[in-house]
C-alpha cells in the first residue's frame, strides 16, 4: 500500500539436521499475508552443495545472505539455528530477532555448554557422533524428539529428510550475541522433547519478549499459524519502528 514502510525480509534458519524446507509451512502463510521470506540452507543441509562448517562458518552464510538482500532484514532462527542468527546478526541491517525453540547465546558459549546445565535430559539421547565428526539422530527417537504434536505423514516425511550435523556446530563458542543490541523474541515451546522448556525459559530471558506456545519443538509445522502470528507482528513492528 502506498506509504506504508517496506516489509523487511525475513530470512528464515533451520535448526541441526534440518533444511530450509521445515519452513514450507510457514512461508506459505507469510507469502499470504504479504510478508516476504527467505528460508536458508545452511552449509551442507537441504539443497546446499557446500561442504559441511562450523558455528563462524554458519553465521558467515547468513550474514552473506542478509548483506545480499540489499533491505532490512528480521532473522528467524529455530534450534541450533538460534545460535547461527544470534552470532550473525550483528551485522548488516538486522531489525529483530526471532528465537524459535531456540539456543540463544552469549558471547563465549556454545550450543553444548548451554546442554550442559541443571535441566532434564531431552535430545541427547537421540543423537549419535560417527567417526568423521557428525551427530546423527537414530530415526526411530526422531519423532518423540522433534515432532511430538505434529501429524504422522508430516513427522514422516520430515524424519525421512534429516541428515547429519558437524560436531563442530555444538562446541565452537559464539563470538557475538546480537540480541544484546537487536529487539528479540523468544518463542517457547511447552511441550518441546528437544530442548527442555525449562532451559527455554532460562535462555527467554535474555530476550526482550516472550511468546510461549503449547506446542512440541517444531511448531513450524504444529503450531504453523501461531509461529507466523509472531513473525509477522515483529515484521511489521520493526517496519514501523524504521528511521
Amino acid at each position: 500500500m502506498r506509504g506504508m514502510p517496506e516489509l523487511p525480509l525475513v530470512v528464515l534458519v533451520h535448526g541441526a539436521w534440518h533444511g530450509a524446507w521445515c519452513w514450507a509451512g510457514v512461508q506459505a502463510e507469510l507469502d499470504g499475508r504479504g510478508v516476504p521470506t527467505l528460508a536458508v540452507d545452511l552449509p551442507g543441509h537441504g539443497a546446499s552443495t557446500l561442504p559441511f562448517t562450523d558455528l563462524a562458518g554458519d553465521a558467515a552464510h547468513v550474514a552473506d545472505v542478509v548483506a545480499r538482500a540489499g533491505r532490512p532484514v528480521v532473522l528467524v532462527g529455530h534450534s541450533y539455528g538460534g545460535a547461527v542468527i544470534g552470532e550473525a546478526g550483528g551485522q548488516g541491517d538486522v531489525r529483530a530477532l526471532v528465537f524459535v525453540a531456540a539456543f540463544c547465546l552469549d558471547s563465549g558459549e556454545s550450543v553444548a555448554r548451554q546442554t550442559d546445565v541443571s535441566y532434564p535430559p531431552t535430545l541427547a539421547a537421540a543423537a549419535t557422533v560417527r567417526a568423521e565428526g557428525l551427530l546423527t539422530i537414530d530415526p526411530a527417537q526422531a519423532t518423540a524428539s522433534f515432532y511430538a504434536e505434529c501429524p504422522s505423514p508430516a513427522a514422516e516425511a520430515a524424519v525421512a529428510r534429516l541428515g547429519p550435523q558437524p560436531v563442530a556446530t555444538f562446541v565452537q563458542p559464539a563470538t557475538v550475541a546480537a540480541w544484546h543490541d537487536r529487539p528479540s523474541t523468544y518463542v517457547l515451546c511447552s511441550r518441546d522433547n528437544a530442548i527442555h522448556p525449562l532451559h527455554q525459559a532460562a535462555m527467554s530471558e535474555r530476550c526482550g519478549e516472550v511468546v510461549t506456545l503449547d506446542a512440541d519443538h517444531s511448531p513450524f509445522t504444529s503450531a504453523t499459524t501461531a509461529v507466523v502470528d509472531v513473525i509477522e507482528r515483529v515484521t511489521r513492528a520493526a517496519a514501523a519502528a524504521a528511521p
